[in-house]
């Protein structure tokens, strides 16, 4: 069983490092910098995936927003909480705004949508969009990274290598939890800010 859990992290785990990073994904990164460090990943292989997936998943926000602005599903992210905050950030601090847009948990799906909606050209969006999905990725997967290094000091050679493999997958589930209710503990605060300024 652990056998096999490790041979599909190997296989697989660069595409899940990317597809985690298209969503909403600190901890597939800094999973990614922890198996790069257990040698189950290529450092720079790692940093590649998390780039490519954190740059996809803003060009893709960003494309709803600009090209499909109304459709319902674009209609209905407009509505979520931190919307308006968003926008109105992005029109007074556009360049800023794209760079810092993904470390704020939360804003980065409607903060796509709202660049999308905003006059900030397409080109200026995208250079400062793989700026902020290079440094991003470097940040979190070296989080893993370094973190790898404390875990293996902690637990030395007393865990085989499949065992740390599967006490990292802990971990990052652990961490994914609590980004979500950190991240939902936000949102309803912004939520109820929201409320009372419209009412």
């Amino acid at each position: 069983m652990n056998g096999t859990i490790h041979h599909l992290i190997e296989q697989y785990g660069l595409i899940a490092v990317f597809l985690g990073c298209v969503a909403e994904g600190e901890s597939a990164a800094i999973l990614g910098g922890f198996f790069a460090h257990q040698h189950v990943f290529v450092l720079w292989q790692t940093l590649l995936a998390a780039f490519l997936g954190a740059f996809a998943g803003d060009t893709f926000f960003f494309t709803l927003g600009r090209s499909f602005a109304e459709h319902r599903y674009v209609r209905r992210l407009r509505r979520r909480p931190g919307f308006s905050r968003a926008y109105r950030l992005l029109n007074t601090h556009p360049n800023i705004f794209v760079l810092t847009n993904r470390y704020i948990y939360g804003m980065r799906l409607v903060g796509g949508i709202a660049a999308g909606l905003s006059t900030v050209p397409v080109p200026r969006f995208v250079i400062l969009n793989a700026i902020s999905s290079a440094v991003w990725a470097t940040l979190f997967s070296a989080i893993g990274y370094v973190f790898g290094l404390g875990a293996e000091e902690m637990v030395g050679q007393a865990f085989e290598r499949h065992e740390r493999l599967l006490i990292a997958l802990g971990v990052g589930v652990i961490v994914a939890i609590i980004a979500w209710l950190v991240g939902h503990h936000f949102a309803g605060r912004e939520r109820a800010r929201e409320d009372q300024a419209g009412s």
